[in-house]
């Protein structure tokens, strides 16, 4: 089955997912409720959990973004510092690399950025001392701090560093330099106004894992000259086929029917196969997605089913050098999901006659794309000769309407099968429970 919209994604798959249109349909029914659901969703402005679904059509936010891009700009930072993790950047490390690529930083440009994620001291050290090199040279850097909750422990230790890093080149004028994105009721908020600090709400009802749309990704995406309105409008561009009533035209539902289908029939793992480097962090980005929103202790009603479909990341063609063995040969326990870009930004061509021709002849005077190509569609031949179950979703380019669609897409994908798994795809009530744990032995020591 192939569905392709204008000028849009488009998704697919092969009989070798072993799944019927009658029994898509019978799916089907069960997502009604919650496709309704969405489509009210996007009436409801940001009152019910469906809220980041009207993040892109937000005109109040994007302003509010813009505001402050053009007000730190005047500072001509050099460097720009994202301090959070999960949901706080992993949304923005995905666009970032989708359409700057993943080499960004060593291309020179006006606006570096690194990611402050963890409490990693030599990564943390690694990224204080370019910043303090950049600061003795009389360059700015702009730190921008991202929790929703206002308190993530990680995210509260790097802030703290970057700022006394500020204030020993900045003295009194460090407030300038910080940009802190969270809720309107935590205590960095709070803190943010009693220091005069630049800040930026993320919407009470949206969670982390969702808000790559909101000031989340916006502000640190536009500084590094990101397209938001064309990511926002790609998004958009997602809402209306995402919330059809018409199973076989709605691409989110189908890939939530599909990766129910398999994980009820022992395939728990669902392997995002993506052939460009580029889109790696999309990968890991969806990750968390996943692993937060269905890996769930309790269903709606409390009863203990401990649900979840494992998601994994590969990269074409490297990792068919390394697990292509265990994928064709291994134990039928995944469901993979190939992503290829239509048409790449550069074009690399061999020549025709070239020094090695000897070595590989069928290369000679072929361009990377069409390797890549060759490769993936053996790949897959290979995956139907074996029975292997897959669908493949193509990016025509890597440009932020497309990354925007295929985010949408997969946020509102989750949410239907978070339905079909009967869990809360909202919630993450397990992963406070390490927090709780590492605070009771750090107040303890």
């Amino acid at each position: 089955m192939f569905l392709l919209l204008a000028k849009t994604i488009s998704f697919s798959f092969k009989d070798s997912c072993g799944i019927s249109e009658s029994q898509i349909l019978s799916y089907g029914k069960k997502l009604r409720t919650e496709i309704r659901n969405i489509s009210k969703a996007s009436k409801s402005g940001f009152d019910t959990d469906y809220a980041s679904i009207n993040l892109p059509s937000d005109k109040k936010i994007l302003e509010a973004v813009e505001r402050a891009v053009s007000e730190k700009k005047k500072l001509k930072p050099a460097i720009l510092v994202v301090v959070g993790i999960g949901g706080s950047n992993l949304g923005t490390i995905a666009v970032h690399h989708a359409v700057n690529g993943v080499n960004y930083n060593e291309s020179d440009p006006k606006l570096k950025v690194y990611f402050a994620d963890t409490v990693d001291s030599d990564n943390i050290s690694s990224i204080l001392a370019i910043c303090e090199k950049a600061l003795k040279s009389g360059q700015n850097i702009l730190v921008n701090a991202v929790t929703k909750s206002g308190s993530t422990m990680e995210t509260v230790a790097n802030l703290e560093v970057f700022v006394k890093l500020l204030k020993k080149y900045k003295k009194k004028d460090y407030a300038r330099h910080v940009v802190a994105t969270t809720g309107r009721r935590s205590k960095l908020w709070d803190y943010s106004i009693g220091r005069n600090l630049t800040l930026l709400e993320v919407p009470e009802n949206v969670g982390g894992r969702y808000s790559v749309f909101s000031p989340v990704g916006l502000f640190p995406l536009a500084m590094l000259g990101v397209k938001v309105k064309n990511l926002l409008a790609g998004a958009a561009s997602m809402i209306k086929p995402c919330a059809s009533q018409n199973i076989l035209k709605n691409p989110a539902a189908l890939s939530a029917i599909l990766l129910y289908k398999h994980s009820t029939s022992g395939k728990n793992i669902n392997d995002n196969f993506i052939f460009s480097h580029d889109l790696e962090s999309f990968g890991m980005w969806y990750r968390q997605l996943m692993g937060e929103s269905i890996g769930k202790e309790k269903d709606r009603r409390g009863r203990k089913i401990n649900a979840g479909i494992t998601p994994t990341v590969s990269i074409g063609s490297t990792d068919l050098h390394s697990m292509a063995q265990l994928y064709l040969a291994g134990p039928y326990d995944k469901y993979t999901a190939f992503l290829r870009v239509g048409a790449t930004r550069e074009k690399v061509v061999l020549p025709k006659k070239g020094e090695f021709e000897n070595l590989a002849p069928q290369v000679e005077g072929k361009s990377f794309t069409q390797l890549m190509d060759a490769v993936l569609s053996g790949v897959q031949a290979s995956f139907r000769k074996n029975r292997r179950p897959y669908a493949e979703i193509i990016l025509p380019e890597k440009t932020e309407y497309y990354v925007g669609q295929l985010m949408q897409m997969k946020m509102i994908e989750m949410m239907y099968l978070a339905h079909l798994l009967n869990v809360n795809p909202f919630d993450q009530p397990k992963v406070e429970s390490y927090k709780l744990e590492a605070r009771r032995l750090l107040a303890k020591n």
